[in-house]
């Protein structure tokens, strides 16, 4: 049966295992909808949980080996494991938000949130061909298990969702990823630091685009956005909002310090 709305084929990326296959479908979703291909529907019920590979296996944070600090090829290829998993979940992030709520805005929301799922398949791609350059792939090691938690805790309203993965989740990446590109330039690779450059400028653009449609529905609902985004971390978000913050970067992507300075830990 031929796939003709947005809630059918966001679906149909939820439900690939394979990573590879999921990152395909994840672009060929994103080239269906610019094509006119897909009905701008919402349709279909999304998976709570996405279909995952067998491996890399899924361990709690608590179970999580220590990564080695240093510049060791070993710590390396651990770290863009570790990266590569989060691009991973975050293809069926963005999917999953396009499928489960792209109904409820306009099309540019549909268009900004399609684009960031290419783009994270992209980023799994360079990640996983950079560790096969040194010897090792995507489920070669564990990987974290509670990247979907957020999802889960947030599946019942797009302003829930906004506020967490894109307003806090990816807004840390802002935050951490320059200095892990330094620590990959100071040990010589410069292959890695180069992709997480690009991982990094996408980034704000990802953020922006939460920060923007986040905006848009409390306008649409009457609600104050800085003080409705607090409000949604406090009950929503299961972490602390720990500084250091890249305030430059954040500000670049419209996330002020008067959302996030006040809650800080």
């Amino acid at each position: 049966m031929p796939v003709t709305t947005l809630g059918e084929a966001a679906r149909a990326v939820l439900l690939t295992a394979d990573p590879h296959d999921k990152r395909r479908a994840a672009r060929a979703f994103a080239r269906a909808w610019r094509q006119g291909a897909l009905a701008h529907r919402c349709d279909v019920a999304m998976p709570d949980q996405p279909a995952w590979p067998d491996r890399p296996e899924l361990l709690s944070p608590a179970h999580m080996p220590r990564r080695r600090k240093g510049g060791s090829e070993r710590g390396r290829i651990a770290m863009l494991h570790a990266l590569a998993h989060i691009e991973f979940v975050a293809i069926d992030l963005a999917v999953d938000l396009v499928g489960r709520f792209g109904g409820e805005f306009p099309r540019g929301f549909v268009d900004d949130w399609i684009g960031v799922a290419a783009d994270e398949a992209m980023h799994f791609a360079l990640l996983d061909r950079r560790l096969r350059a040194l010897g090792s792939h995507y489920g070669a090691l564990p990987a974290h298990a509670g990247l979907w938690e957020a999802a889960a805790a947030t599946a019942d309203d797009a302003l829930a969702r906004l506020a967490i993965v894109p307003m806090v989740l990816e807004a840390r990446g802002l935050d951490v990823t320059p200095a892990m590109i330094e620590r990959f330039r100071g040990v010589g690779d410069a292959a890695s630091a180069k992709i997480l450059e690009r991982i990094y400028r996408d980034e704000v653009r990802h953020v922006s685009a939460g920060t923007r449609w986040f905006g848009w529905m409390c306008d649409e609902r009457g609600f104050n956005a800085v003080e409705t985004w607090q409000s949604l971390v406090k009950s929503r978000f299961r972490g602390q909002l720990k500084p250091p913050f890249n305030d430059s970067a954040r500000h670049n992507a419209g996330l002020t310090q008067e959302y996030y300075a006040v809650i800080a830990s």
